[in-house]
């Protein structure tokens, strides 16, 4: 079967790609697609997963690989790229909005990093988080981990209704 590209470039049809635990969020507005580079072999695709072991890196890779295809790119590669690791400061503002509208919090600034070794925490860090419901400002922990490795659960006790929060990276 012979495949008509259309008037689109790569990059516009990457852009459109959802993130699979996220779909709210395209993977432009996560910030984990890195670059999209067409040549006359084909388009190549750099992503950047959220964290180390991320489940969902595959569904992304799969999801991109498709829409390009179906687009009318018939040779595509996407590439895991590391460094610099992904950090939640990378999601777009219209990500950002997207998440609260949807119920979730959005992170707030990632921790600096620096270019030595993340101090270990053993206690769970203190976070002012507000209610993407509700606004209030005074949340409360529910438990550090969510749905996925990437969330915890809150509890707003003004509005008294749960929600996740996307922890800051």
């Amino acid at each position: 079967m012979v495949t008509t590209r259309a008037a689109v470039t790569a990059r516009e049809v990457a852009e459109t790609v959802t993130d699979p635990e996220l779909p709210m969020l395209t993977l432009a507005d996560l910030g984990v697609l890195r670059e999209v580079g067409e040549t006359a072999d084909g388009v190549t695709v750099s992503i950047t997963p959220t964290y180390s072991g991320c489940p969902a890196m595959d569904t992304m890779r799969d999801d991109l690989v498709h829409a390009l295809q179906r687009a009318g790119f018939e040779r595509v590669e996407v590439r895991t790229v590391l460094h610099p690791p992904w950090s939640t400061d990378w999601i777009t503002e219209r990500g950002r909005r997207r998440l609260a509208e949807a119920g979730i919090a959005p992170p707030g600034a990632a921790p600096q990093r620096g270019d030595g070794p993340v101090p270990v925490q053993l206690l769970p860090p203190r976070r002012r988080v507000s209610c993407p419901h509700c606004g209030a400002a005074d949340t409360e922990a529910v438990s550090e981990f969510g749905p996925t490795a990437c969330k915890a659960l809150r509890r707003c006790p003004a509005c008294a209704e749960p929600f996740e929060h996307v922890k800051e990276i």
